[in-house]
C-alpha cells in the first residue's frame, strides 16, 4: 500500500460536538455564541463540510437552532451531559459511513486539512483511531499535546464504546487506549498556531476574534 493511501472523503461523516454544558462560559450554549458575527457552530460546519461526505451535529439543547444550519442534529443517548464520549456515541449510533470524524464547536480555526491528515495517518498506521496533537507551551518548552476531541475513528467501534460507557467510563484517552490509535502531529511550518485553540470563556472567544 503506498504511503499516501487514504480514505475517500465520502467514507467519512463529520460530527460537530456541541452537547456540553458550557459551564466555563457561564452555562451558555457554546455553539450558538457569536464569532465574527456568526454562531461558532456555523463556522465549524462550514470548515468541516468540504472535508467529509456527510455532516451531523451533537447537541442537547436549542435543537431547532442547530437544525437551522441544515444538518441532522442528534442529542446524547447517555444522561446527564456525560462528556465528549457521549457525543462520540451519539454520532456512531447514526453514522452510515465507515469512518466518523469528531470536532468540537469551540475551536473555529481548526485545520482545513484535518480530515486528510488524520485519514492518511490512520491508513499508514493500520490503526482504528487517529487523534490530532498540537504544540502547546509547557514549563518554558513546547510539547505536542493530544487533542482527543479531534478524532477520526472507525464506525464499527460503536459496540466497544457502548460497553465502555455503560460500565461508567467517561475518559476519551482511556477508551482510545483500548484500540490501535495513532497520534498525528499538526506542527508543520505552515500550520496556524491558533488552529486548536478552544475558547472556554467568553473572554477567550473575544480574544480569538481580535487576533
Amino acid at each position: 500500500m503506498p504511503a499516501h493511501a487514504t480514505i475517500a472523503t465520502a467514507d467519512i461523516t463529520g460530527l460537530l460536538l456541541a452537547g456540553g454544558r458550557g459551564s466555563r462560559m457561564g452555562g451558555v450554549d457554546k455553539g450558538l455564541q457569536p464569532f465574527n458575527g456568526e454562531p461558532l457552530a456555523l463556522h465549524a460546519i462550514r470548515r468541516l463540510g468540504p472535508q467529509v461526505g456527510r455532516l451531523m451535529v451533537n447537541a442537547n439543547r436549542n435543537l431547532a437552532d442547530y437544525e437551522a444550519f441544515g444538518v441532522p442534529v442528534w442529542p446524547d443517548s447517555l444522561a446527564d451531559y456525560a462528556g465528549p464520549l457521549a457525543g462520540f456515541l451519539a454520532g456512531l449510533e447514526h453514522c452510515t459511513t465507515p469512518w466518523l470524524l469528531t470536532v468540537p464547536c469551540d475551536t473555529p480555526l481548526f485545520p482545513t486539512d484535518l480530515a486528510a491528515r488524520l485519514a492518511e495517518a490512520v491508513v499508514a498506521g493500520n490503526a482504528e483511531i487517529a487523534i490530532a496533537t498540537a504544540p502547546e507551551a509547557a514549563e518554558g518548552d513546547v510539547v505536542l499535546r493530544p487533542q482527543p476531541v479531534f478524532c477520526l475513528l472507525r464506525a464499527d467501534l460503536r459496540g466497544s464504546l457502548q460497553r465502555y460507557t455503560e460500565a461508567g467510563g467517561r475518559k476519551v484517552h482511556a477508551w482510545t487506549a483500548q484500540h490501535r490509535t495513532v497520534h498525528v502531529p499538526f506542527d508543520r511550518p505552515g500550520d496556524a498556531p491558533d488552529a486548536f485553540f478552544n475558547a472556554n470563556t467568553l473572554a477567550e472567544l473575544h480574544a480569538l476574534e481580535n487576533r
